[in-house]
């Protein structure tokens, strides 16, 4: 329901009154009165919010030391204070109160109904930084940081190009959280566009304090274990989407930049990628598809393979996983379960705890923990080695949303592998691929340019072909503007040699 707003009126002292009830309990905002050539003005800012020297020499010095004319018309006045900087006028009493907890400073003087707003906001934030999340070898060692005005600079000084556009939303009754949406005019599908616009519309809630409250809130399928948008903290990687195509949405308060819409095959896809050359990132990607499917299938393919099929083992491997079992009281299911569920916690453990003795509690807690059950005779060595693997393999995926829903997935598989053996993960992956298939962010096909396949668009999925090949952008994304780069950008030799003797 759409409130009235109240408006500011001529008597400077009724609206003080109105401000200081609207800041009651507010120890933190403060008031300073002075004059403005020979009347009544009062300044009031959220202290910590705003830049105190910005204050004291662009506002305060202006009015009190180098404008003592007291003859003054209050057009003349109105005049003046406009042309100082960037200020800017309004006049309702709810709107000057947003923008002074959005860390601006407000100017009321008497015989004005309106208010002055002073762009004077700098508190403390943290140092651009490289990002923990999404390290690379090579490549730009910035990353973003909680201040969303930082974050939109950093993406600027990657497209400087006045089509890429900004629009700002206000979310959160209570938070007032700024949310921007980044996109390339002319690249970006309106229809998506559009979309987006809708869902962030629709959204009534208290606060927003992360991109993850949207994201839940903004998703196609709600009830998906996979993520159906891109989260990241690289400016590089928001860039290259952008320039897909895709759509970018930042969060004030938060250094996770979400892109709009997303696939499946882009959360195996690090920044990395694009600056080795082209046949290191192949090399990267099939390996890290290879490690996917150990990360997903290999305790279940154990447990039922142990349990139902052991003639597919060959027959000394199976002698030898018979004698390690030997003094096990538990079924294999029973083993894979307890020390996939030890790992998870050393894993969350090592997260949690201060990251000086995090990573080394985990790694040796780890190796404690499973040499201890071995000679305690728990469990035996071989499902010591096939959680060790299966957790060096999730770290493998470079997006960490992708990553823990590969680590949920892998218990309702051992569970179908202990119950049916081999056809019963025959069964979850028909189920997984099943969904998968029909997924969409945004109207996109998650699965897409393999489901539905795509011949065109298969040039940077599982293998990345030269930059020089790769020429178009995908038209699920960018349905205006497809291609990105010139025709014959790298020309066969027989055209070099051409070239050259016409250069001579």
């Amino acid at each position: 329901m759409k409130q009235t707003k109240n408006p500011i009126v001529h008597n400077v002292q009724i609206n003080l009154a109105t401000f200081k009830e609207q800041f009651n309990n507010c120890a933190d905002v403060v008031f300073r009165k002075f004059h403005v050539k020979g009347k009544v003005a009062y300044l009031f800012y959220v202290d910590g919010l705003i830049n105190t020297e910005n204050i004291q020499s662009h506002v305060l010095h202006e009015f009190v030391v180098n404008r003592r004319d007291n003859n003054a018309t209050l057009q003349t006045l109105d005049e003046e204070i406009i042309t100082l900087a960037d200020i800017s006028e309004n006049n309702h009493v709810e709107d000057v109160v947003n923008e002074i907890l959005d860390g601006n400073a407000a100017l009321i003087i008497d015989g004005f109904d309106k208010a002055y707003i002073f762009p004077v906001g700098g508190f403390e934030s943290r140092a651009v930084s490289e990002p923990e999340s999404e390290s690379a070898i090579r490549g730009p060692r910035e990353g973003f940081i909680e201040n969303i005005r930082v974050n939109t600079s950093l993406i600027r000084r990657k497209i400087k190009n006045p089509n890429l556009k900004l629009i700002t939303k206000k979310i959160g009754e209570q938070t007032k959280t700024a949310v921007e949406i980044f996109y390339i005019d002319g690249i970006a599908d309106e229809k998506v566009l559009k979309e987006l616009h809708n869902r962030l519309d629709r959204i009534e809630i208290d606060g927003i304090f992360e991109t993850g409250y949207i994201e839940e809130l903004i998703e196609d399928n709600a009830w998906s274990i996979f993520p159906q948008l891109q989260v990241t903290e690289r400016p590089d990687s928001v860039a290259a989407n952008l320039l897909e195509g895709r759509i970018a949405l930042l969060v004030d308060g938060t250094p996770f930049v979400m892109i709009i819409p997303a696939t499946f095959w882009q959360q195996f896809q690090a920044s990395e990628d694009y600056y080795d050359r082209f046949y290191i990132a192949i090399f990267l990607r099939v390996i890290r598809l290879f490690f996917l499917a150990i990360a997903l299938l290999l305790p279940a393919l154990y447990v039922a393979i142990t349990t139902y099929h052991q003639e597919m083992i060959p027959t000394n491997l199976l002698l030898s996983f018979a004698a390690s079992r030997e003094a096990i009281p538990f079924p294999a299911f029973v083993e894979a379960l307890i020390m996939e569920v030890s790992f998870e916690a050393l894993r969350e453990a090592g997260v949690r705890l201060p990251k000086t003795i995090g990573q080394a509690v985990s790694i040796l807690g780890a190796l404690v923990i499973g040499t201890a059950a071995v000679d305690a005779g728990i469990v035996s060595a071989p499902m010591v080695i096939i959680v060790s693997l299966t957790g060096i393999a999730s770290f493998t995926i470079p997006k960490f949303n992708l990553g823990i829903s590969i680590r949920l997935l892998r218990f309702p598989l051992m569970i179908l592998g202990a119950t049916f053996g081999l056809f019963g993960i025959v069964i979850g992956m028909l189920m997984i691929l099943t969904h998968l298939c029909k997924l969409r962010s945004f109207g996109v096909p998650y699965f897409e340019p393999l489901a539905p396949l795509k011949f065109s668009e298969l040039k940077d999925v599982l293998v990345r072909v030269p930059i020089w090949m790769n020429d178009l952008r995908p038209r699920d994304f960018a349905k205006k503007n497809v291609r990105k780069q010139g025709n014959n950008l790298y020309p066969s030799p027989r055209q070099k040699q051409k070239q050259w003797r016409k250069d001579l």
